[in-house]
């Protein structure tokens, strides 16, 4: 397998396959009410639904720098708020981040291979050098993705045990 492919299936992995760390994100997610998706059962600790909304927004940001244009603050904020807490919203969280991830699968596995090392301008302050390659920016969500969904983990497993959730 080529680093390519393997990067592609470690993206995918994460979010909806099945990582060798643990649960994957959609496994995570699922089975969440609304009012349980935007409890703060941490002080001081994003919701989960707040996590789902940070993490499209940056899927969609990526898409966006590899589509070519300028790199900057994802168009729907860094931490979107949660706008109104009920079932439709939540529902509709979750299949515009399904949705931000696969259009993203989709255009890296379109990728051709010269690609992948070409540089992908960024903001000053995402990296050292102020630029990284497709390979690194795809590596970078997954990273983002693995570290959020281990939030997503730690915020349900502690809300399950403080008697927050059931399920």
């Amino acid at each position: 397998m080529d680093l390519e492919t393997s990067l592609i299936e470690q993206l995918a992995a994460t979010n909806t396959g099945e990582p060798w760390y643990g649960r994957s994100r959609s496994v995570l997610l699922a089975g969440l009410s609304a009012e349980q998706a935007a409890e703060h059962s941490v002080p001081g600790v994003h919701s989960i639904w707040e996590e789902v909304l940070h993490m499209t927004s940056w899927t969609n940001e990526v898409h966006r720098r590899l589509d070519g244009r300028i790199p900057a603050t994802p168009v729907e904020g860094d931490w979107p708020a949660v706008e109104h807490v009920s079932e439709m919203e939540w529902r509709a969280a979750l299949a515009a981040l399904d949705a931000a991830h696969a259009r993203l699968l989709e255009a890296v596995r379109a990728l051709p291979p010269g690609r992948w090392t070409e540089p992908v301008a960024q903001p000053q302050g995402d990296t050292p050098s102020g630029s990284i390659s497709v390979a690194g920016l795809v590596v970078g969500l997954a990273q983002h993705d693995a570290y959020h969904t281990g939030q997503l983990a730690l915020v349900r497993r502690l809300a399950e045990t403080s008697g927050a959730h059931a399920g």
